[in-house]
């Protein structure tokens, strides 16, 4: 066989390599290097089926037309189910980020912090990155930033984009695998819109629908295909729901038919199949957590109830075996669990760094994932 070696070849035109006929069998000593950089040196205009090296995220990742699909390799993240909490209120405005890694018990670690001091962000993510919107800071009102962390490192939000429909806080989060919803908020400007964005660009929110519930201070889980949402602000207790990578206005599931109050659920874990919507405070409190099937429509069921002796304003969220909801309010930093595919009630945790009520909160292993 004979042996052909070159540096660099081209056609006669100079635009292009010969076309290898036949069986061709080339081998090197070295390996193939895909090109790398980090999140913001992402090429503007990439071709479809584009290959490269993430640095901020030490993992590889494909051009898929409209967004960049990340090639996860492993069968689960070495870094494991890991739940974020943050901004704060009382006594004061806060912007630090903690995290507990869901498959232990344990207090919250230090992990970076938001732009600003705020509180009533939300917060979704996918298996790499989560992103916190919205926000209320006093005296300055509410914002329209969105901004994002790597779940696998430490350190501050990145800026992301913006909510096109405007400036707010209290907004629900919700998401897939690769689309992040932003449901509702305040003030009436955004209670009733639905907008989305890809979670692994950057850059403005897109218009879904309308948000049929017409609410702030709602929860929403998903599963791989649908997000259900509802409870609110004012003892609304519809829960409505949306199939995440179609757009449109929301549809009726059912109600939340064992609580009252107000500020409902800012806690909610979900699995493939089950959602749970966790215990809420502030005026008028609920001890439960309630359940539903996500492929179906109808009313809540109970799950089991808190562990807490006081909360207020609760947060929480989970990955596909475990939630966790953290107590918040003055002078309690409580975090309990559940498990999502039984109904007994929830069991101690470990402890917040900080008090954070009215905080945002995601997983990188949730049910939309």
């Amino acid at each position: 066989m004979s042996e052909f070696k070159a540096s660099g070849f081209s056609d006669e035109f100079g635009s292009g390599g010969p076309d290898l006929v036949g069986v061709t069998t080339m081998t090197s000593p070295y390996y193939f290097v895909p090109p790398s950089g980090s999140t913001a040196e992402r090429p503007s205009s990439p071709p479809p089926g584009m290959l490269r090296f993430n640095t901020d995220i030490g993992r590889l990742e494909v051009w898929r037309n409209d967004h960049w699909a990340t090639i996860l390799g492993e069968t689960s993240a070495p870094l494991g189910t890991r739940h974020l909490s943050a901004g704060s209120s009382g006594p004061g405005d806060g912007n630090s980020i903690e995290y507990i890694t869901l498959s232990t018990t344990g207090n919250a670690i230090d992990f970076g912090d938001l732009h600003r001091e705020q509180r009533h962000c939300a917060g979704l993510g996918d298996a790499t990155r989560g992103l916190f919107g919205g926000g209320y800071k006093t005296p300055d009102g509410g914002t329209d930033t969105i901004e994002f962390v790597t779940f696998a490192t430490l350190g501050n939000a990145t800026d992301f984009g913006n909510r096109a429909s405007g400036a707010g806080w209290s907004w629900c989060g919700v998401n897939d695998a690769t689309r992040g919803l932003w449901i509702g908020g305040t003030p009436s400007t955004i209670d009733g819109l639905i907008d989305f964005v890809t979670i692994q660009s950057t850059g403005n929110t897109t218009s879904f629908g309308t948000n049929n519930v017409n609410v702030r201070d709602s929860a929403g889980f998903a599963s791989r295909t649908r997000a259900v949402f509802g409870g609110n602000h004012n003892t609304n207790q519809n829960i409505d729901y949306v199939t995440i990578q179609s757009t449109g206005n929301s549809i009726d599931f059912g109600t939340l038919v064992a609580s009252t109050g107000t500020y409902y659920a800012r806690s909610t874990a979900s699995n493939s199949v089950r959602g749970v919507f966790g215990p809420h405070g502030y005026d008028s409190p609920a001890l439960d957590y309630q359940y539903f099937t996500i492929a179906s429509t109808g009313n809540s069921q109970d799950f089991g109830d808190i562990s807490f002796s006081t909360y207020d304003q609760t947060h929480g969220s989970s990955g596909k075996t475990r939630g966790v909801t953290c107590a918040g309010g003055p002078a309690n930093v409580d975090i309990e669990f559940i498990t999502i595919a039984t109904t007994a009630n929830a069991q101690d945790f470990g402890d917040l760094a900080t008090d954070k009520t009215t905080a945002g909160a995601c997983t990188n292993a949730n049910g939309g994932l």
